[in-house]
């Protein structure tokens, strides 16, 4: 095994000076930096993680904040998760997942040990109070989602709020005028869960916008509360002729409820989706949907952390467009 004594036998230099062209602790020279980096390619020499970690005083572990609240759709966040892992793998960093709800404290807890260099926080609230506590850490952070005052953090998130004004807009556009919003548990709306919030502004702005009667429905996810949902907004608003589904686990049987008390998709109602592509694709009936880029977002976020964690210096705030793709529920709407 190619230590690192070889690579500075090779290279015509100290030990140390090996050392420090790997840990970046000291200026060395562009001339010596060259000649030990082309050593350490000519041998394949491959730092220990360990000692890379205790050279440069750093973990190598980011923390991912990832607290498992009711009305939270798992398998949906754990693509968040997967896509995490996965890029910050790529960077030589592991991932601690933290699921618990503990708010500040956990932060605290992190903060004050040698856990993880920096943080991604998910399932932000409008009022979080994980945010104070994030403004007067030592180390980088950043978030999947924005609160309600987001200055001088650092954010990622799918612009919501279009996303919302984007169903209503594509709805309109095919001649609906009745369309109701079937979203989340009604927890996440009282726990004021910025995407959720954010759906339901865009959804009620579009609407007002193109003289679109719309009304926002919170749902529990099960396939009884999708039923008893249906029924509800049938007997509220017999001229409905489109929703839009922002529920994940309800999806499919929503569709089906409204199948049983005899209307057809997209014949007599139209269905718009938010949630990721593969559901809306899986679906009984391709959905037309805004699809919730989890991969790009977890991804985009350990971009972030690392550029964070280089010095070097990133965006505020950074807002992916919505992208709406058409397939088989959704349809001109029929002369009544």
């Amino acid at each position: 095994m190619v230590k690192i004594s070889d690579v500075a036998r090779h290279a015509g230099v100290s030990p140390s000076t090996v050392s420090y062209v790997l840990s970046g602790k000291r200026t060395i020279s562009e001339d010596t930096r060259r000649r030990v980096q082309e050593s350490i390619d000519a041998l394949g020499y491959t730092p220990h993680a360990g000692a890379r970690a205790l050279a440069s005083n750093r973990s190598n572990v980011l923390a991912l904040m990832l607290p498992l609240r009711p009305g939270i759709h798992v398998p949906v966040v754990m693509q968040f998760a997967a896509s995490v892992v996965t890029t910050a793998r790529a960077h030589e960093h592991d991932v601690l997942l933290l699921t618990q709800e503990e708010g500040a404290d956990g932060l605290r807890r992190v903060a004050g040990s040698a856990l993880a260099d920096a943080l991604i926080v998910m399932d932000v609230q409008l009022h979080d109070d994980r945010i104070p506590q994030l403004r007067t850490l030592d180390r980088p952070s950043v978030l999947i989602g924005f609160p309600a005052e987001p200055d001088g953090l650092t954010c990622v998130d799918l612009d919501f709020r279009a996303a919302g004004a984007l169903c209503v807009e594509h709805l309109a556009a095919l001649g609906h005028r009745c369309v109701d919003l079937v979203g989340s548990p009604p927890e996440v709306y009282e726990r004021e869960t910025g995407f959720a919030q954010r759906v339901a502004e865009g959804f009620r702005e579009a609407g007002a916008a193109h003289g679109v009667t719309s009304v926002i429905h919170p749902c529990e996810a099960t396939p009884e509360a999708a039923r008893r949902t249906a029924e509800r907004l049938l007997a509220l608003h017999p001229e409905l002729t489109a929703i839009v589904v922002h529920n994940e686990p309800i999806v499919a049987p929503l569709v089906a409820a409204f199948r049983d008390l005899g209307l057809r998709v997209p014949e007599d109602l139209s269905v718009v989706a938010l949630c990721p592509d593969e559901i809306a694709e899986r679906a009984p009936m391709p959905l037309t949907s805004v699809a919730i880029p989890a991969e790009e977002l977890g991804s985009r976020a350990v971009q972030l952390l690392m550029a964070k964690l280089d010095g070097r210096p990133v965006p505020d705030a950074t807002l992916l467009p919505p992208r709406l793709t058409v397939r088989s529920s959704s349809a001109v709407r029929r002369p009544a």
